[in-house]
């Protein structure tokens, strides 16, 4: 036991000190150090209880890990679960937990089963673990890493599942607060796959707040942003597409029954055809610059109607461009049996409208006027599922309808036929007036040519797909 007495003097202070039976007396600056000393000790003692704590702490950590189903049995509840939710066998190869950096439930090799397949390699969910707690569902952000996702297979998707009635969990008005994926095979209905990366940022109820898609690696850049415009439903889009822009607005109205509205418009500026197509994986049949101005519209009870029910049109002006499969002079004076090759065109307009449909997008190109040289053909075309049926008018002498000429068939393996009747007439026509005569025998002889059935129908006769969504 230890006594310590401080004691005034004229220099400072005088400390004496009694340990163990025995006196020592000590100077001012000893007295300065025993604070020091009182500080170590209760370091000391915060170091061991802090260490005791993380004991604890990793040992509670290593009770729960064990208390935790594995990884295997993970994946067997999420299998079940998944195939319950979506009316469709699916499997999950591994289901694990992380706690750094942050919670988060990884899924590993998803595979849902479908005459073709849905896939996904790796999917990270980072759940709020507030809202969990409260028995709401909510995720801060999902990463979604290398996925393989067929159109067709969503088809029907979740139709036969039995609905949730349990009102024990609820969906959070702002279920998920940003999507990132990299990696994502898209394909087609026509089979044509299409790699694409992209993230969002959510506001509730599912609003973008900020979106960006796209072609990761292709040249020229080829991307959609998407900004809100504060709190209300409308948008400015951003698009980098074949070397031009197409930038514009889009606007969503929701009724008070749930049904859903949008309309748009882009600008298209010197977008090049040839490239757009490439950037999609897509045959082009065309090249040259287009400029235009584009009106979207949709309707439908959710954003699948909204998609199956998009309808584009868009008046669009090219200048010098090329068709990269097609002679047109080849075809005329050949009667359709012969076009392989290219023709240079001088301009290009007319109506470009798109039409979704659940069985797929109906293009049809109206009022279409192209010149080459002394040529001038105007018409009408409509392609779908890659099937195409044209019919033009081809002026010999411009300013006077000329040679009429079909294109039908698979795009490639394309029919064209020119009746004969119009050619022998264009023949004639020159004989009797040289000039003007040649168109003036065309006409006369496509009239004669439809008396005899050889005449192409008219586009009009082609059934237009049903544009209503079907699930």
């Amino acid at each position: 036991m230890a006594t310590i007495r401080r004691l005034p003097t004229a220099g400072g202070y005088f400390v004496t000190c009694v340990a163990a039976g025995r006196r020592f007396n000590l100077g001012s600056n000893a007295l300065q150090s025993y604070p020091t000393m009182r500080t170590m000790t209760r370091r000391r003692k915060w170091l061991v209880a802090v260490a005791a704590l993380a004991g604890l702490l990793l040992i509670g950590f290593a009770i729960l890990v064990s208390l935790m189903p594995s990884s295997r049995e993970l994946a067997a509840t999420a299998s079940e679960k998944l195939s319950a939710a979506l009316g469709v066998q699916t499997r999950v190869g591994a289901v694990n937990w992380t706690l750094l950096p942050s919670p988060a439930v990884v899924v590993e090799e998803l595979f849902i089963a479908q005459p073709k397949p849905i896939t996904a390699r790796r999917i990270t969910l980072y759940p709020d673990l507030g809202a969990l707690w409260d028995k709401r569902i909510r995720f801060n952000s999902v990463l979604l890493d290398g996925a393989v996702i067929p159109q067709l297979s969503l088809r029907g998707l979740g139709s036969k599942a039995p609905k949730n009635t349990d009102p024990e969990w609820a969906l959070d008005a702002l279920p998920l607060q940003r999507a990132v994926f990299t990696d994502v095979t898209w394909i087609s209905r026509r089979g044509i796959p299409v790699i694409y990366a992209g993230e969002a940022d959510f506001d509730p109820h599912w609003r973008p707040r900020t979106a960006r898609l796209e072609r990761p690696g292709f040249r020229p850049r080829t991307d959609l942003t998407l900004t809100r415009q504060g709190q209300d439903d409308r948008w400015t889009i951003a698009i980098n597409l074949g070397g031009g822009t197409a930038n514009g607005q889009a606007s969503l109205q929701t009724s008070a029954s749930g049904a859903m509205k949008l309309a748009g418009k882009l600008r298209p500026r010197d977008v090049e055809v040839a490239g757009t197509l490439q950037a999609f994986n897509r045959r082009p049949a065309i090249s040259g610059k287009a400029t235009g101005e584009t009106t979207l519209s949709a309707e439908g009870d959710d954003v699948l109607d909204l998609a199956q029910s998009l309808n584009t049109k868009t008046p669009f002006v090219m200048g010098p461009s090329q068709l990269l499969r097609f002679d047109l002079d080849k075809a005329i004076r050949t009667v359709g049996k012969e076009h392989a090759g290219q023709t240079p065109l001088d301009t290009v307009t007319g109506l470009l409208e798109t039409q979704n449909t659940p069985d797929g997008m109906v293009s049809y190109f109206r009022s279409i006027r192209a010149t080459s040289g002394s040529l001038t053909a105007a018409g009408d075309a409509r392609l779908f599922n890659r099937q195409v049926e044209a019919e033009f008018a081809v002026d010999l002498v411009d300013g006077v309808v000329g040679v009429p000429l079909k294109v039908s068939g698979p795009t490639n393996d394309i029919k064209v036929s020119v009746p004969g009747g119009a050619v022998a007439g264009a023949v004639i026509g020159t004989v009797l007036l040289p000039g003007i005569g040649t168109a003036i025998g065309a006409r006369i002889g496509a009239g004669i040519g439809k008396l005899f059935g050889s005449s192409p129908a008219t586009s009009g006769t082609v059934a237009k797909p049903s544009t209503k969504p079907s699930r």
